[in-house]
């Protein structure tokens, strides 16, 4: 099978964070269960947050508060993601972790002068906050949260935004992400579409979502290129 992937062809790569670029459900749940016991509220465990995290703070806040009452309160809602963006943001890299095989890849990428974005639906400030303790903000010429423009995923604007503001095209860009979020503002954007079967998708298979592509690791998509370019 042809590879998505074509980086000869990319002048824009599109990334999501959360299960794509770093592993950051331990420090969502060490927060969310900080948050809670702040709020006087009953706990909630790993396991059940990495199947929750993915479609923002409030989302994650919205789930959390279905799961222990079977209803959101919006004042509840509001007042524990108030508090739990506080809380996580005081520390946001406790344990959060760059995935095997990213940092090649975004190297990769930038030794052959393709451009990179950040696409994720995490409010924007903690997303450049987790870039900056890591040391990738230095690969993104853009940072779009969740908070950043009127839609977010899986709505196709910020994808065309970013596509728009490095002035490319949607066929010169793809995206990459882990979840059927990414793949629906992909498939609505007219953009490719790489997902790695390691992320978050809401507890449910990857592959549900008909991707155009699935990879272990992105290192992949560096063989694949390489292989291509001798070719």
């Amino acid at each position: 099978m042809m590879s998505v992937a074509q980086l000869q062809h990319r002048s824009l790569i599109l990334f999501d964070l959360d299960g794509t670029l770093v592993d950051s459900a331990a420090d969502l749940y060490r927060a969310m269960n900080l948050s809670l016991e702040k709020l006087g509220l009953p706990l909630v465990t790993e396991a059940q947050v990495r199947v929750w995290v993915g479609k923002g703070a409030a989302k994650l806040c919205e789930s959390v508060l279905e799961h222990l009452f079977g209803q959101v309160d919006v004042q509840q809602q509001q007042q524990l993601l108030s508090t739990f963006v506080e809380v996580y943001a005081q520390e946001l890299c406790v344990d959060t972790q760059v995935y095997t095989g990213v940092l090649p890849f975004l190297e990769y990428c930038q030794n052959h002068n393709i451009a990179m974005a950040c696409v994720t639906n995490k409010p924007e400030q903690l997303a450049k906050g987790i870039l900056d303790l890591l040391a990738l903000s230095p690969y993104f010429k853009m940072v779009i949260g969740g908070d950043s423009l009127p839609e977010r995923k899986p709505h196709p604007l910020p994808l065309l935004y970013c596509a728009q503001a490095q002035n490319t095209t949607t066929a010169a860009t793809l995206m990459i992400g882990d979840s059927s979020n990414d793949v629906e503002a992909a498939r609505r954007a007219g953009i490719d579409c790489i997902v790695v079967s390691y992320g978050y998708n809401h507890g449910e298979s990857i592959y549900d979502c008909q991707p155009q592509q699935v990879v272990d690791s992105l290192a992949e998509l560096i063989e694949e290129d390489l292989v291509r370019r001798q070719a």
